[in-house]
């Protein structure tokens, strides 16, 4: 490959995109589309939605601890991380300790399961008392919370307790017991995980919505639909970028005396493009090479 030389090249990012990669997005945006438009029977679903809910968290200012700029965690349930615990009879009524952890949870659901083993009855368990540590989000200060209940609890009992806030991170510890003359019974620790929902003063929340959209169309192969909503989250992008204040200054090249003009990067990125949408219209194995090349353009193509 014949070399460039660079003589100068001094690109300034404005803060009015720094915080949210909105020219990636939009590129990503035409991708889908232009994936979409030469798509037939072969719609790539997995990589399309891996790329969307990238773009999607990207736009809700996902932050390192989990929490975004964007967007909230309510208490309405988006999932659930469940444990089966066995509590054995102890000597003395000696407590056992069983444990939960779980990220964004807002509520928890101690249950005694109707069987155990599949096909045995369960039997009643003793819990005396729930410690809840965790760490609400936005703040640093871990925070306890004790629960008494110092009660029976049957198979096919449901015992919910809610967290005074979405907890960022939390730790669940229940202290019970078997009964000592029927043996041991099984509890079940769920944790319901918090949803996250889009800020509706949010600045991208438009571009969110054609994206969320996008999700459900490839979910049901709707092409007309994904490029619609590639189409109109492009567009919402495309007026941030119009007002974002112009680069103080731009690349400058110099191509070195003798080298030809086809060994320019614009050059070369049209002979990888074209190679790339030859290896689209042939068979599977090379629709999928050239899928993957696409994706790795796109990738590079990203500012750092």
């Amino acid at each position: 490959m014949k070399w460039i030389a660079v003589v100068a090249a001094v690109v300034v990012t404005t803060t009015a995109v720094a915080e949210v990669p909105v020219q990636r997005v939009a590129d990503d945006a035409r991708v889908i589309d232009r994936v979409a438009q030469i798509s037939k029977r072969d719609l790539p679903g997995d990589l399309l939605k891996r790329l969307v809910n990238e773009d999607i968290e990207l736009l809700r200012g996902k932050r390192a601890d989990g929490s975004y700029e964007y967007a909230t965690h309510e208490r309405l349930e988006q999932g659930r991380t469940a444990q089966d615990f066995s509590l054995q009879p102890k000597k003395d009524e000696e407590l056992q300790r069983i444990e939960i952890k779980g990220s964004f949870v807002y509520r928890l659901i101690v249950s005694s399961p109707t069987r155990r083993l599949l096909v045995a009855r369960n039997r009643r368990v003793w819990v005396d008392r729930i410690d809840i540590e965790y760490i609400a989000t936005g703040t640093l200060p871990t925070r306890n919370q004790s629960v008494k209940v110092e009660e029976w609890m049957s198979p096919g009992d449901v015992k919910p307790i809610d967290l005074p806030e979405v907890a960022r991170q939390a730790t669940v510890r229940v202290y019970g017991r078997g009964d000592r003359e029927a043996g041991y019974g099984n509890l079940v620790l769920t944790l319901v995980e918090a949803k996250v929902v889009d800020n509706a003063d949010s600045p991208y929340a438009e571009a969110v919505a054609s994206a969320r959209a996008i999700l459900r169309a490839i979910d049901k192969g709707e092409v007309p639909s994904i490029r619609a909503m590639a189409a109109r989250m492009y567009d919402s992008l495309a007026s941030k970028l119009e007002q974002a204040p112009r680069p103080a200054a731009t690349a400058v090249e110099v191509i070195a005396p003798g080298v030809e003009e086809s060994s320019t990067p614009g050059s070369e990125m049209h002979a990888e493009l074209q190679e790339i949408e030859d290896l689209l219209t042939g068979s599977e194995s090379e629709r999928r090479e050239g899928l993957d090349r696409l994706h790795q353009l796109v990738r590079q193509l990203r500012p750092r």
